[in-house]
């Protein structure tokens, strides 16, 4: 299915969520944003969605933030403050979300890529935040996500600097899990999207959420949550993974 410059295709579980613009380097436009915040809802409510890959068209760019046309018709700040936020949509997923990475991945799209669970690029990607060069600060959540991951050192160099991080430097950094040669960001992300869909749904759901609170939840409220998280995933099919795990045991003995 195609909405607008944003692709969805749903095949064996896996929503693979396409940015189709590279034209213009796949930067969102806001019908663009309107369109991925509502394949992203869609997606959530979705049971036959195990999980999502998000990935771009062309081989130039992932995507190269925000288009600043759009960015030039909010007449207000409050205008801008309304808008649709498309990370914030991304990040809202409760299924796992894999990026595949490649060329260009800058401002919104480095927050784009920051939102999902597993980043995988290839070896053309370049990452940046240019958005002191222009006068403002990320609005997606970069600031907030990005020192988690790599720290409150290497994230402000990023910050305050604009320049850009190779994907062998964000490889050392942390701020992405995997690198490829170039052009196999996509079959590999597909390929860990294939793993993750044969997992119990429950299982995988849960993990991402007990993850996900560690980012804003004290040691001792996110230990109870996980503890909480963990029980409910005890409903019976906990047994299928028992046997399982005696199987695979008998076999190697």
């Amino acid at each position: 299915m195609n909405s607008g410059r944003v692709k969805l295709d749903i095949a064996d579980g896996i929503a693979a969520v396409t940015l189709d613009r590279p034209d213009k380097l796949n930067a969102v436009t806001p019908v663009m944003a309107s369109d991925l915040a509502r394949i992203c809802r869609e997606l959530d409510a979705d049971a036959t969605v195990r999980v999502v890959l998000l990935s771009g068209t062309g081989s130039k760019s992932f995507c190269a933030g925000t288009d600043l046309n759009g960015l030039a018709g909010f007449e207000t700040s409050w205008d801008y403050r309304n808008r649709v936020e498309y990370s914030a949509a991304v990040r809202a997923i409760r299924k796992p979300v894999v990026v595949a990475l490649f060329g260009w991945v800058l401002g919104g799209g480095a927050e784009l890529a920051l939102s999902a669970d597993l980043r995988i690029a290839d070896e053309t990607a370049m990452f940046g935040f240019p958005e002191v060069k222009n006068g403002w600060v990320p609005g997606g959540g970069g600031t907030q996500l990005l020192p988690r991951l790599i720290g409150y050192g290497q994230a402000m160099r990023m910050f305050l600097t604009g320049d850009h991080v190779s994907a062998s430097e964000a490889l050392r950094l942390g701020l992405v899990e995997e690198v490829t040669a170039a052009g196999g960001a996509q079959a590999r992300a597909q390929e860990v999207c294939g793993r993750l869909a044969a997992l119990k749904p429950l299982a995988v759901q849960a993990t991402k959420a007990a993850v996900r609170a560690a980012l804003s939840s004290p040691m001792e409220a996110g230990v109870a949550y996980e503890n909480e998280l963990s029980s409910l995933c005890f409903t019976g099919q906990h047994m299928e993974g028992i046997d399982a795990f005696r199987r695979r045991r008998d076999t190697q003995s």
